[in-house]
Formats: structure tokens, sequence, C-alpha cells
């Protein structure tokens, strides 16, 4: 039971001392992703707890208070990605913050979508995935294998097409465009 409680200490402390190291890093090294300061908070949290119970408690079962810590970050996680990366919770924020709460869905569609995505097509071209040749974009020997890497997880998870990402052909983007803009 005490092991548990330690699980459950870590993950206290990991989402304690994440948010103060995320406001370090973007003030210090901004041009470093979030998420690896997330793993820094996460793998401190768990040391720290761990080595700490170890030493105290002579009967610390390690795996228990692993288990839990493990399944509270992986929570923690996942809500820090949505809200980090979240196209329409960020429309919804961008929203909500105006005022008359109101926003012609041309602003979003023409202006706030095609910010994001240049936004990711910077990150992809930084981190070496693609490559801009002209006023294309083409994948690098990274961008081709980790692009195949995450088609055999989408089939694995049996996740088909998600509409937005599906650039397959220049149809299926451009009717979905023009759809959005004549409606």
């Amino acid at each position: 039971m005490l092991s548990l409680v330690i699980g459950l200490l870590a993950v206290v402390l990991f989402v304690s001392i994440s948010a103060p190291m995320q406001a370090l890093a973007r003030r210090l090294l901004p041009s470093t992703s979030p998420v690896a300061f997330l793993a820094a908070a996460a793998v401190i949290a768990h040391l720290t707890t761990s080595l700490l119970a170890a030493s105290l408690l002579p009967s610390f079962q390690y795996w228990i208070a692993t288990s839990v810590f493990c399944f509270g970050g992986m929570v923690y996680v996942q809500v820090f990605g949505a809200v980090l990366k979240s196209v329409s919770l960020g429309i919804l924020l961008d929203l909500t913050r105006r005022p008359g709460r109101r926003i012609d869905l041309d602003e979003i569609v023409l202006q706030r979508l095609p910010q994001i995505f240049a936004e990711r097509c910077d990150i992809l071209i930084a981190t070496g995935m693609v490559a801009r040749e002209q006023d294309e974009f083409v994948p690098t020997a990274a961008g081709r294998k980790l692009a195949a890497r995450v088609a055999r997880l989408r089939r694995l998870f049996g996740i088909g097409d998600s509409s937005l990402y599906n650039f397959d052909t220049a149809d299926s983007w451009n009717s979905r465009a023009v759809d959005r803009t004549e409606n």
C-alpha cells in the first residue's frame, strides 16, 4: 500500500516540476522541444521518489510504485500533448479570447490554418524530416524512414484516413479545402 502512495507522490512531483521546467526552458533554451523537458521532469520525479523510498522504507516495492507513476505520467503526457499541439484546441482558445467570442470561418481557414501548417512545416525542415526544393517539400531519408514507421503503426492500430492529414493525392486535399470555403 505504501508503494502505491510513493507512486502517486512521484506523479504529484512530476506534475509540480513540469510547469516550472517548461517556463525555464522557454526562457533559456527556446529552440529545445518542450517534450525534452517533460521527459527530464519525469526522470527527475521518478528517480527522486524511488531512491528516497528505497533508502527510507524497507518494504518499498519498486515495481508497484513505478506502475502507478507510469500510469499517472502517461495520462499527464497525453493531456500535455493535446494542450500543446492540438489545432482544434488552439482555434477554440483563439476564439474564446476574442472580443464577442466570434471569428469568421474564412479567417480560420484562410489565415490561421495556413499559419499553423507553416509552423509545422518549419518543424519538419528543422528536424531534417523534409527538405525544401524550390516550392516543394521532399522527404529526406530520415523522413521516409519515420513515415514508414508511422504507416506501420497506423495499420497496427487500425487507424484509417483521418481526413485532415491525408495528402495522398492533391485532389483529396483540394476537395476538402474547396468544401470548407464554399460552405
